[in-house]
Order: C-alpha cells, then sequence, then structure tokens
C-alpha cells in the first residue's frame, strides 16, 4: 500500500527559500560588475548606434544645421555607394576563399604535429608562431614581402620559375597596385597569420578523440585514410562548426591588414564593411552613415550565430 508523502515542515521550506534568495542576491552581486560594463559599453552604444542610424548626425556638431530624422535614407545610400557594394564583395571573396582553406589547412597541421613526431612541440610552436603577432606588425611586414621589384615573393617566384613569373608578365604579381593581385596578397596573408589558431581548435579536438574509435577501425582493417575519414572527421563536426563559424565572422570584420597594405585600394578592389563604417563615420563625419552600416554588420554576426546555434543543435540532436 503506497504511504503519502509528508510535507516538508514550514519553517524548512521558508530556511530553503531564504538560503535560495541570499545564493540568487550573491549571485547577481558577482555578475553586476561585467553587466553595468556590458551595459555602459556595449548596450547602451548599440542602441545610440541603431537611433543615430535614422539621423543625420555628424562627428562635430553644427548650431545651424541641427541633427534631424531621416528614416531609412542612410540605409538606401548606404546600398547606392559604391565603395560599400565594393566592400561587401571583397568581404564575400575573402569568406569564401580564406575559410575553407584556412580550415583545410588548420586540420592538415593539426593532424600533422598530432603525430607521435620528433620536434614536434616545435612545429606547433612555429606554426602558432604568426597568431602571436600582432596584425600591424605582420601587414608591415608582409608589405615589403609584396613589393613588385624587390619583394620576397616576387624573387622567390622568379627563381623557382627560372624567370618566367614576373610582373611583366603577369599583372597580379604587381600585388598592391594591381586589382585581382591586391585581393590575393590580402588573402595569403590572412591565411598564413590565422591559420595557427585553427590549428590549436582542431589539436585540442583530435586529442579528446577516443584511441579505441581508431583501435576499431583497425581491427576492422581500416587504413589511415579511412581512419581519418570515418573516424576524425565525424568526431571533429563540432569543432569544424566551431572554426567554420567564428572564422567566418572574423573574417567579415577584416580591417588591420587592409588599412596597412591597400588603403581599400587599388580603385575600392579590397574595400571592407569595417574600412567604410570608419570612412563614413570619422573620416567623412557621418556618423549617421557609419551607424546605418555598423547596424547591418551587427545583423550580419547575428545571422552567423544563429546559424552556429541551430548547426550545434542538430548535432547533439543526433547524439
Amino acid at each position: 500500500m503506497a504511504t503519502a508523502i509528508e510535507p516538508m515542515p514550514r519553517d524548512r521550506l521558508s530556511d530553503r527559500r531564504r538560503r535560495r534568495g541570499r545564493e540568487l542576491l550573491q549571485g547577481w552581486g558577482f555578475a553586476a560588475p561585467a553587466i553595468v560594463l556590458l551595459a555602459v559599453f556595449l548596450v547602451l552604444p548599440f542602441i545610440l548606434a541603431i537611433y543615430s542610424s535614422f539621423t543625420d548626425q555628424r562627428l562635430v556638431p553644427n548650431p545651424n544645421l541641427p541633427t534631424k530624422w531621416v528614416g531609412l535614407r542612410n540605409y538606401r545610400r548606404l546600398f547606392e555607394n559604391e565603395s560599400f557594394l565594393s566592400g561587401l564583395v571583397f568581404n564575400g571573396i575573402f569568406v569564401l576563399v580564406v575559410v575553407p582553406l584556412q580550415t583545410a589547412f588548420a586540420l592538415g597541421l593539426a593532424v600533422l604535429v598530432n603525430q607521435k613526431l620528433k620536434f614536434r612541440n616545435a612545429f606547433r610552436t612555429i606554426y602558432f608562431a604568426p597568431v602571436a603577432v600582432t596584425m600591424v606588425v605582420v601587414a608591415v611586414m608582409w608589405t615589403s614581402f609584396f613589393n613588385p621589384s624587390a619583394g620576397l615573393v616576387n624573387s622567390v617566384l622568379d627563381t623557382v620559375s627560372f624567370g618566367f613569373l614576373t610582373p611583366e608578365r603577369f599583372g597580379f604579381l604587381n600585388w598592391a597596385l594591381d586589382r585581382h593581385g591586391a585581393r590575393a596578397a590580402i588573402i595569403i596573408l590572412s591565411i598564413w597569420q590565422g591559420v595557427g589558431f585553427q590549428m590549436v581548435i582542431y589539436l585540442a579536438g583530435l586529442q579528446s578523440i577516443p584511441d579505441s574509435l581508431y583501435e576499431a577501425a583497425r581491427i576492422d582493417g581500416a587504413n589511415p585514410w579511412q581512419q581519418f575519414r570515418h573516424v576524425t572527421i565525424p568526431q571533429l563536426r563540432n569543432t569544424t562548426i566551431f572554426v567554420v563559424l567564428s572564422t567566418t565572422i572574423l573574417a567579415f570584420a577584416l580591417f588591420d591588414q587592409v588599412e596597412i597594405m591597400t588603403q581599400g585600394g587599388p580603385q575600392d578592389a579590397t574595400q571592407t564593411m569595417i574600412l567604410r563604417l570608419i570612412t563614413f563615420g570619422f573620416r567623412q563625419g557621418q556618423v549617421g552613415m557609419g551607424s546605418a552600416l555598423g547596424v547591418f554588420y551587427f545583423v550580419l554576426v547575428v545571422v552567423v550565430a544563429f546559424t552556429q546555434r541551430r548547426l550545434l543543435k542538430e548535432e547533439r540532436a543526433v547524439a
């Protein structure tokens, strides 16, 4: 015969509620400084940016020209601006080229340095070293490498091709002076500088794969390629999703190397959204236009983050 559950005494229940209330209050107390900082330096500026995107706000106020509400005019002008459209196109090209190549190279390097090789720690340090150097320094260094007449890149190409690969024959080898060459130079630099970071993430993912899976695959007669294809790749699915999505977000934030190497040229070939945002907001003083671009960029990031969330949910549902 089932026995009735005795209700908890009222004094014990009230003690538990008070204890939970204190714990909740302590939690909010610890979180309060971070919440205040986020609100002041992130949430509030973004709300002001949304408001400014619907006005003709200027960087330097003019008493004779008060700020007016202009509605969607800034957004219309944004998509009529050829420099912004060029930046959007180059950002798209950059994402489509850099994300898959950098992901593939990072995975290959991670698999390589995860092997029981001699001096593998030295290799890990070498591959990760560019990440530890700031992009400004890297961009200045590679600008000299891509010098058309005396740079290291063209000198190596000229030597290995026995004088065939020269700027006179191939215009893109003028690099920063050529539309296609400038884009290629920024893409090459970005892959070289960023691949070490993704390599470390993949390396952590590889080391979390149980050895028993590889042992079972070897017992079933799988060769190394089959083990990589049917064990490594599926086990790295969440890692790959994180790498691809985070690299995509960073690719849309492309700025430093462009500002130093090409300043968006030649002929707006290497314009980016962030470069246009800074140009609108600070160099031209059009805060309203810069805010509109910033809101558009935020929407892109939110879409990418939402995609990442959905993909990770699907993986958890399958598991």
